[in-house]
């Protein structure tokens, strides 16, 4: 599952500052999987926050090499603030992606649904979710909202649901590669 394109979240024009190196990095995230990579940047090149980027094979322009994943624990402020906005743009630009899941997801095993992973969601929303879908799949968060009155915004879960899983440890990955 490799990346195409990835969004920088930072810039470290002279590395990590506890880092003995002083190379340049750039802290980025893939378009398609939501990948958290390490990116070095060619010699004299400058990126800029939200800058796409071609990280794919063959040449590349801007980036020299990927360093490898990112982990969440070296997220700088910056990135993860700039991870926020990406998340808002990406679940309301690819929100078919977000709205199939609602209309094709499964259960995990016998006890726990993927639904249930959704934050604010629990056996009760998931029933009434799998109930509705059954009768004619959803087309958009709108419509969703507009079925189930009394569930939480399907939308900001779904942000909020990312945000978890690229910021934090989780078990189940809903999202995320």
């Amino acid at each position: 599952m490799k990346e195409e394109k990835a969004i920088i979240l930072d810039f470290l024009p002279h590395g990590y500052p506890l880092e003995g190196k002083r190379n340049p990095v750039a802290q980025a995230v893939g378009l398609q999987h939501f990948t958290l990579l390490e990116l070095v940047p060619r010699r004299d090149v400058k990126l800029e926050l939200k800058e796409e980027v071609y990280i794919g094979v063959g040449k590349r322009e801007k980036i020299y090499f990927i360093r490898g994943r990112l982990f969440k624990d070296k997220l700088t402020e910056t990135a993860k603030f700039q991870l926020k906005d990406f998340v808002s743009k990406i679940v309301k630009e690819k929100n078919q992606i977000f709205v199939d899941f609602f209309n094709n997801c499964e259960a995990i095993n016998r006890r726990v649904h993927k639904l249930e992973l959704l934050p604010g969601f629990g056996k009760k929303y998931t029933d009434l979710i799998i109930n509705e879908r059954e009768k004619k799949p959803f087309t958009s968060f709108d419509d969703i909202k507009q079925r189930l009155k009394n569930i939480p915004d399907p939308q900001k879960v779904v942000e909020k649901r990312l945000m978890e899983e690229l910021t934090e440890d989780v078990r189940h990955k809903l999202f995320v590669a």
